[in-house]
């Protein structure tokens, strides 16, 4: 299964287990295993090298377990075919956004004139409220 242009990993290191979906359906979901929780061994992946499984496990820490199996569930759909085919998805977008490396921030300067206009107008606005302030009772 390719993840991005240049890694895939092999359909042997994923496993799926189906079980007994919740939610409306009627008689249906008392009876059929359409739910699929998908697992993907991340620590143990041959294809990955070791600082993209750190990227992995950081990034995807509240779906890892502690051996490094992720875990993605799907039981959006009626039948188990379906909901494996999303699962398998979901776990590609996962994935692919996990392995992406985070743009460096540039750092800039603030421009001169727009730290001037706003040092001007918090002295304009500090004067309206002097002005506001004064209390000149004349009776």
């Amino acid at each position: 299964m390719d993840i991005t242009d240049k890694i895939c990993i092999y359909e042997e290191d994923i496993v799926f287990k189906a079980s007994r979906s919740g939610g409306p359906g009627g008689q249906n979901v008392n009876k059929v295993n359409t739910r699929v929780t998908l697992f993907f061994d991340v620590a143990n992946c041959r294809t990955l090298s070791d600082a993209q499984k750190r990227r992995i496990l950081t990034r995807l820490a509240t779906r890892t377990d502690k051996k490094g199996v992720l875990r993605v569930v799907s039981q959006k759909f009626r039948t188990q075919r379906a909901n494996r085919i999303a699962a398998t998805e979901r776990l590609r977008q996962l994935l692919a956004e996990a392995l992406k490396r985070p743009r460096i921030r540039k750092k800039t300067r603030i421009p001169r004139s727009a730290h001037e206009k706003r040092l001007e107008e918090k002295k304009q606005r500090g004067a309206l409220k002097r002005l506001r302030s004064e209390k000149n009772f004349e009776l």
